[in-house]
């Protein structure tokens, strides 16, 4: 049997990621992954947003193997345990009290999708009203709930039953530049005050600051605090989706910071426990908080070496420090691709992103694909995104290096000339 032999084999076809990057991967460091063979790969995915502090970061790994041998607390539900009570202080020292969020935590379950669902479900119990308002080209989990609000269309098809109670709106330049619309705001302010639109009153509006599965979209601090104003207008929760560029992959801890706004519900996951173990977080004003005693729960929500690792994470926000290394590297990364599409006029159409989440915009959406296979083969890890997969995805560990930036960047300069 070959190497890849068993996983196709004995795994279902629903595999996705592998197929991109057909080797059998053993061990990961920093911004590296390597396979069985030692090869290296330099990492420009990292865990579609889940390792921003790189793989394996030992100063975090040293606590969790501390943990673990000395026999502590693994799972518990939603018990009192020592962990969560070090994770809660240190996240409300380190992250809600200096931003000036009175915010209560919700443990929803393991994943983003779980805290998305979470969201929903306290926005419909606290209003009264069915409603939830997405975007285009948003992506917020493969749940049914969390499907409702996702605009792919080959995502949304596998739900196998009617996706209802939500209305998509235009993400901000939707509707091309320069249309005098704010990207669809005016159009759901009309229908809001017009009672013969057919939209019921929301429960909530859900929003990502940067659609990172959609396409690298990134709203304007303008827009988002619009939609902020818009909300607070009608009387609709507005959640940010924070999974994939919360915990500073746009610089700021949560990404909204940069427009100034507070959101009513935040969504959390992914690089939250810093080392690529399972947590979710929602945060909500506290006036929400309306559950009764276990009206919502999991049995994975009391993931206790998560709590241990994600506090040890939060060392890297004691101070502004490690935000602003990430803005410096994100304009490294801007600069770059600026050079890498004025190089190439004909075959990129455009540069998307913020922070170190960047996109590189191919003209024929079946070329970015392309590109990364071609990555793939000079050692460079890199998805698509977009509806059509035509942009070709940068989202290194925040950890990288100045150094492996530069080699990742040159890496792909390459691979465009080969596939242009």
């Amino acid at each position: 049997m070959t190497a890849t032999g068993v996983f196709e084999d004995r795994e279902s076809v629903v595999r996705s990621y592998c197929r991109s990057w057909p080797a059998v991967f053993g061990r990961a460091l920093g911004s590296h992954m390597y396979d069985e063979s030692g090869r290296p790969y330099l990492d420009f995915f990292a865990g579609a947003g889940t390792l921003n502090y790189g793989h394996n970061n030992p100063r975090i790994k040293a606590e969790l193997l501390s943990y673990l041998a000395d026999d502590n607390i693994v799972h518990s539900l939603d018990m009192y345990t020592v962990a969560k009570r070090e994770f809660l202080s240190t996240f409300h020292e380190v992250v809600l009290a200096p931003r000036g969020l009175d915010y209560k935590v919700q443990f929803p379950g393991p994943a983003g999708t779980n805290a998305v669902e979470a969201a929903l479900k306290l926005a419909r119990k606290y209003t009264g009203r069915r409603t939830v308002v997405s975007f285009t080209n948003a992506f917020h989990g493969m749940t049914l709930g969390a499907l409702a609000v996702t605009g792919n269309a080959m995502k949304r098809a596998g739900a196998g039953v009617p996706l209802e109670h939500t209305v998509t709106m235009p993400y901000e330049n939707y509707l091309g530049e320069g249309t005098g619309d704010a990207g669809g705001l005016a159009l759901l302010e009309g229908m809001l005050r017009d009672s013969g639109s057919g939209l019921d009153k929301p429960a909530a509006v859900i929003v990502e600051t940067v659609q990172g599965e959609g396409g690298l979209n990134a709203a304007s601090a303008p827009w988002l605090r619009d939609l902020d104003a818009l909300c607070k207008r009608h009387g609709i929760l507005l959640i940010v989706d924070d999974v994939q560029m919360g915990v500073g992959r746009t610089g700021a801890f949560f990404s909204f910071e940069e427009a100034g706004i507070t959101p009513d519900i935040v969504c959390l996951s992914k690089s939250l426990s810093g080392l690529g173990l399972p947590m979710a977080l929602t945060l909500f004003r506290s006036g929400l908080d309306i559950w009764e005693p276990g009206e919502h729960n999991g049995t994975f929500r009391g993931f206790n070496p998560a709590f241990v690792t994600a506090t040890a994470a939060l060392g890297y926000w004691r101070d502004d420090a490690f935000e602003k290394e990430t803005l410096a590297k994100g304009e490294q990364v801007g600069r770059a691709l600026a050079g890498i599409a004025e190089a190439r006029p004909g075959g990129v159409s455009g540069l998307r992103g913020r922070g170190l989440a960047r996109g590189i915009v191919l003209a024929d959406p079946h070329q970015a694909a392309a590109v990364c296979e071609e990555a793939f083969r000079r050692g460079l890890l890199m998805e698509t995104s977009g509806p059509k997969g035509e942009v070709v995805k940068l989202m290194p560990p925040l950890t990288t290096t100045a150094e492996e930036l530069t080699e990742g960047l040159e890496i792909l300069a390459d691979s465009l000339e080969a596939v242009l």
